[in-house]
């Protein structure tokens, strides 16, 4: 029982062992402390962008497991102060139906939102339900899939720049 009980002790003793072992070690200096001190995150106000044309549409490949055509509006992206990368998304359907949203993508944590959505008239309204949402890892039909993975935040890292998104898009299109 004894032996019991300094065991458990001992367990108990090691997280504040290595607590100290790391202050010895690596110091306690402002250089050595690796947490943010920064405000917490803020999201900027997204601006409604312009209607998309047809000649800025980029196709990106999503699964082969739909017959819709999903293409990224070139001239809408961009990636603001607060590391969100906003683009127009453009679904067609073989029958002819067209969703057209405005988006944005955060790549820590893995999330999007659907800011507007395009309507026949080219115009936009505000989706007054708009909440930052993680998208679904495991389906073939998520294009929020794609564009997190294979464009806007590939190996979880986010694209430096629109130009990079928009290079990246036109070299994967598909044909």
């Amino acid at each position: 029982m004894k032996k019991l009980i300094l065991l458990i002790l001992g367990l108990a003793a090691l997280p504040v062992w290595a607590d100290t072992r790391d202050q010895l070690i690596y110091g306690n200096s402002p250089e050595n402390n690796f947490e943010d001190d920064s405000k917490p995150w803020a999201e900027v106000q997204a601006q409604l962008p312009a209607y998309p044309k047809q000649e800025n549409l980029v196709r990106f490949d999503v699964s082969s497991a739909t017959d819709n055509t999903y293409s990224i509006d070139t001239a809408s992206i961009s990636i603001g102060q607060d590391e969100v990368v906003r683009y127009t998304v453009v679904i067609d359907s073989p029958r002819g139906a067209r969703t057209v949203n405005f988006e944005g993508i955060r790549c820590d944590p893995t999330e999007f939102k659907i800011y507007a959505f395009g309507h026949v008239d080219n115009t936009w309204s505000k989706n007054r339900y708009a909440k930052w949402e993680g998208y679904k890892r495991r389906s073939l039909l998520s294009y929020h899939k794609a564009l997190f993975e294979d464009h806007f935040c590939p190996n979880g890292l986010r694209v430096r720049t629109a130009k990079d998104a928009i290079r990246d898009l036109k070299r994967t299109q598909p044909r």
